[in-house]
């Protein structure tokens, strides 16, 4: 995804500068993204940044009036209001719109980047105090990656910019790889390479004549935690003052803007509170090719009593022709942040470029909120990978365990977020400004302050905040039958069919136990997956797998490069294959976790 890459170093600028070209060069990977650099060989700093066109990270560096002060600014920030006319008293020049203001911030408020607000990383240099800093947001979600060698301090939004300069880094991190088998996610701030780390969340690194002087954090969550709880009326007061109060600032800029929506009620809390004026913001819902989901029947009932435009965008088969070229892509631009099963995200965030270049989502919503948990260490197939590696899939629960005994908040916000989802965010990134006001820092803050039997309301709060903002669409039930304005015993007839739907399509999925393989495969002419699949789910690889893609499943994983690999099982990872590809067996999350890291191997450890 767009961001910034770099050098800081004592070596000369004929050696130093070229390093700088091929690591911009190895994050362009879009050609509507814009380029540049910027150098002071008198600091040792060598910084270039991609960005997408008329974004507002678009139009570096950033100077103050005396050129004593230079920002690269990769990212969003979302401004108090009246951040600019403040500035301007101080007798600052700003433009009238994007990110000017921030180098200005830097010299009025030394608190500077804890006042800062967004998913972003920037480089500052100040000429006056001779120091270059190197900063993230406090989440971490916008990634800074690092390698310190004995010339040079080398950083960038993507491990690969790295690779490109220094080659004898493409060792893997058995390790990370081994999170990443169990997770889906490298854990703690470690890459799938041996010698690439990632900056910690509410970083702010301080370098000094070409070194590093003091690896800073300007924000640590412990400050959240030690807030004292609200009583519940008080809590929901506040939670409701801060997200209708903050809500307009994730919808400022000079883009278009269209928003996701789902069946949800994340979205929904931000469609009643914006109360967008007709047909001004466009929305879209990601469907299958197989029926019409929950998921697209309930948001179009939202977009329409909005009076907004709607479409579906669908995974069908176009997306099944070009998988391969979604998958690989999809392993590349994420470096081990997801399995190549969520490459339909790639795909529909170039579909959503069209509708509007930023997007609006409900994301980290519920998982803030109600403190939900989206992943958690699997138990892979012991008979797929050799034992000296299970023991480093089996190292990661320890490490995941860690970090669930912190303050629940804690990890969903400041580790599952920038774990897990940062691959996600990192695909749609690629094509899209991404945009969540759940995760505002006011908005997090306050969720901190949560009563401490706050569990049992969690799921009413937001239809509270949408019955306060839009009665009508409280009325509208969810796709898994919460809510709506029929009777109670209607309400809880059409919850009981859409959660027996939801689970029945689970088990004709990726989740369909052994045994029901096997029955499946014996009545296998009764296609009776028909009769589930598509109810609430897009994607549908357990059959996908066997049928449409049994032939790259085949090429990737019985190639003999593969089944050579020094962690994989010969026999057990071809009789996978066979198995699932007959259809009396169900290997999904095995061959998704398979390919990926054979992807993996090839797109970076072969080359």
């Amino acid at each position: 995804m767009p961001g910034i890459v770099g050098l800081i170093t004592r070596m000369p600028r004929e050696r130093a500068e070229p390093q700088l070209l091929r690591m911009v060069e190895a994050i362009r990977h879009e050609s509507f993204y814009e380029k540049g650099t910027w150098v002071d060989d008198s600091l040792g700093v060598y910084v270039g940044w991609t960005a997408r066109k008329n974004s507002f990270s678009n139009g570096m560096p950033l100077t103050n009036e005396e050129q004593s002060v230079s920002l690269v600014f990769s990212g969003e920030e979302y401004p108090e209001p009246g951040i600019s006319h403040r500035l301007k008293q101080y007798g600052h020049s700003l433009d009238h719109h994007g990110p000017s203001y921030l180098v200005h911030l830097y010299e009025e408020d030394k608190s500077f980047p804890l006042i800062l607000n967004g998913m972003f990383h920037g480089l500052l240099t100040d000429r006056r105090l001779g120091t270059t800093t190197l900063f993230n947001d406090r989440f971490g979600m916008h990634r800074v990656c690092y390698h310190e060698s004995n010339d040079a301090f080398y950083f960038a939004a993507e491990a690969k910019a790295i690779l490109a300069v220094r080659p004898e880094l493409r060792t893997p991190d058995h390790r990370g790889l081994g999170e990443f088998v169990a997770c889906s996610c490298v854990l703690e701030d470690r890459t799938i390479f041996k010698g690439i780390g990632v900056l910690p969340g509410g970083s702010a690194w301080v370098f000094r004549n070409g070194i590093i002087e003091r690896k800073g954090t300007y924000f640590k969550p412990k400050e959240w935690e030690e807030q004292p709880p609200l009583d519940p009326s008080s809590y929901y007061a506040e939670l409701r003052s801060v997200f209708s109060r903050n809500l307009p600032r994730y919808f400022n800029g000079e883009e278009p803007i269209g928003i996701a929506l789902t069946g949800g009620l994340d979205t929904r809390v931000i469609m009643a509170w914006r109360k967008p004026a007709p047909q001004s913001l466009p929305s879209y819902t990601f469907g299958g090719m197989l029926r019409e989901s929950q998921d697209v029947q309930v948001a179009r009932r939202v977009a329409k009593m909005c009076e907004q435009s709607h479409q579906v965008m669908t995974a069908g088969p176009e997306f099944l022709a070009r998988f391969p070229h979604y998958a690989e892509r999809s392993i590349y631009l994420t470096e081990g942040g997801v399995d190549l099963y969520r490459s339909s995200d790639l795909y529909f965030s170039e579909r959503a470029r069209k509708v509007a270049p930023t997007k609006i989502v409900g994301t980290y919503g519920s998982e803030v909120v109600r403190r939900t948990v989206m992943f958690k260490p699997q138990e892979p197939l012991k008979r797929v990978y050799r034992p000296e590696f299970l023991s480093y899939v089996h190292r990661a629960k320890d490490v995941y365990r860690s970090l669930r005994d912190e303050h629940p908040v804690t990890f969903i916000a400041f580790r599952q977020s920038p774990l897990y989802h940062h691959g996600i965010l990192a695909l749609e990134q690629s094509q899209l400004t991404v945009r969540s006001p759940y995760l505002d820092n006011d908005f997090v803050r306050t969720v901190f302050r949560a009563p401490n039997d706050n569990e049992a309301s969690n799921d009413d709060i937001r239809f509270r905040l949408i019955r306060d903002g839009n009665p009508a669409l409280g009325q509208i039930r969810t796709d898994r039958g919460l809510g709506g304005s029929s009777g109670r015993l209607a309400r809880a007839i059409s919850r009981g069919l859409l959660e027996f739907t939801f689970k029945a399509e689970y088990a004709y999925d990726y989740g369909m136990p052994q045994w029901l393989a096997r029955v499946d495969h014996l009545l296998s002419s009764l296609h009776l997956e028909r009769l589930f699949l598509g109810r609430h789910k897009l994607c549908h690889f357990r059959i996908w797998y066997r049928d449409a893609l049994s032939d790259y499943v085949r090429e990737i994983l019985l190639d003999p490069r593969t089944l050579s690999r020094p962690y994989i099982q010969r026999k057990g990872l071809e009789a996978v294959v066979r198995g699932h590809l007959k259809g009396n067996h169900n290997y999904t999350n095995e061959i998704h976790k398979l390919l990926s890291l054979e992807l993996l191997q090839r797109l970076f450890f072969d080359a």
